[in-house]
């Protein structure tokens, strides 16, 4: 039988939110088991950018990122956010290891081609996890924190997007692990009125997916956060959880099968 891992993925605007933040690391910290957390930190980007006076660029919810942009993106998610969150959970007993995908090998990624006309820049797409290495430092007691920055081999930083970097990782750890992968953002899960966050959808499958975008109640960027879920679930994943930061105790939230 697998041992049992969980991995969390914590938007940006849960880190953006000192109550929230406090509340998600303790509750993580809770966790029994194997673990590993995946962070964003777009806001903080944002904000860090236009400080510096770079404009940020987004085309369908993602960051344009060019080399300025790059830089940002690399000291505030491999930096302030990775280690603030990091130095945090050592305060409660867990002992993380900020990482980022260039840190051996984590992950390597390929420089997203140009799409309908639209050049990313330095945006990655997911190649590969290095899932031994993962284990590796799993099962030596260790806590992941894995930043939204992943490398291509050729010595560059790539921008990728947090909730591909914790399907993919999820999928990867899966051949190894019983994985639950929780996505966790500001609402109790997938809203079938999102002017009402009491109305959590309880369980969507793919024929449910197809038919919540086709009749537009799932839309913007939940669409990806759900391909990426139903993927991990084709892929081996035990169990994927779409919930609020306020809630990762697996019994709430949007259930994906």
């Amino acid at each position: 039988m697998k041992e049992k891992l969980t991995i969390v993925k914590v938007g940006g605007a849960v880190v953006e939110d000192e109550a929230q933040l406090a509340r998600l690391l303790q509750d993580f910290s809770a966790i029994k088991g194997r673990k590993v957390l995946v962070h964003g930190g777009g806001r903080r980007a944002t904000k860090v950018a236009a400080a510096l006076g770079i404009e940020s660029k987004m085309v369908n919810g993602r960051r344009i990122t060019d080399r300025e942009m790059l830089e940002v993106v690399t000291m505030v998610y491999g930096g302030l956010v990775n280690k603030t969150i990091v130095a945090r959970l050592q305060a409660i007993g867990v002992n993380a290891l900020g990482l980022t995908g260039a840190d051996f090998n984590a992950i390597r990624s390929h420089r997203r081609p140009i799409q309908n006309g639209v050049d990313y820049g330095f945006v990655g797409d997911v190649d590969q996890v290095n899932a031994n290495g993962l284990s590796t430092l799993i099962e030596a007691g260790l806590t992941p924190v894995m930043a939204p920055l992943t490398h291509d081999g050729e010595g560059n930083i790539l921008n990728t997007n947090a909730d591909t970097i914790a399907g993919e990782t999820a999928k990867a750890l899966a051949v190894k692990y019983d994985v639950t992968l929780m996505y966790c953002f500001e609402k109790k899960g997938v809203l079938s009125n999102p002017d009402d966050d009491d109305s959590v959808i309880p369980v969507i499958t793919r024929q449910d997916f197809i038919r919540y975008v086709a009749d537009g109640i799932v839309a913007g960027g939940m669409i990806p956060k759900l391909e990426n879920a139903l993927v991990a679930i084709e892929a081996g994943v035990s169990s994927v959880i779409i919930t609020q930061a306020t809630a990762i105790d697996g019994l709430q939230g949007t259930v994906i099968r």
